[in-house]
């Protein structure tokens, strides 16, 4: 077993599940943001793609963060002719972000984050018994 190998492939996915939680938080804080301009666009959902990229140094593909695109569904519409940000029907755009559905995400990526911080500690200790194992 490559112990620098293993390391680094979970590093990599540490990396890249930190880079999604923080495009997660980034939805969840912009939830309920309007439009700065009458009838303008509120902000857009962000969604995160991940790439696999063979690392040559270790000769093993490892995880990172691709494209940040932004979710094309529509937005929600209410009808709010007091708001600054109505359009001229009295209409205002809300972002197209669903809380539920960014914590469930946030959860998996906590969960996907611990599996590979689990796979740092495992292969730690696995070199700390060896070199306890050589040094007896």
């Amino acid at each position: 077993m490559d112990f620098f190998k293993s390391l680094t492939i979970a590093a990599s996915g540490l990396h890249a599940q930190i880079g999604r939680m923080e495009i997660i938080s980034e939805n969840i804080a912009n939830a309920d943001s309007t439009s700065t301009t009458p009838g303008g666009d509120p902000y857009r959902r962000k969604i995160v793609t991940f790439t696999s990229e063979l690392d040559r140094s270790i000769d093993a593909n490892v995880v990172k963060l691709g494209h940040v695109d932004a979710d094309a569904s529509d937005f929600t519409v209410k009808h709010e002719p007091g708001n600054p940000s109505a359009d001229a029907n009295g209409n205002v755009k809300y972002p197209n972000v669903n809380p539920l559905v960014e914590m469930t995400d946030l959860r998996d990526a906590q969960r996907s984050y611990e599996a590979n911080l689990n796979v740092i500690t495992a292969t730690r200790r696995m070199l700390q018994r060896t070199i306890d194992i050589l040094k007896s």
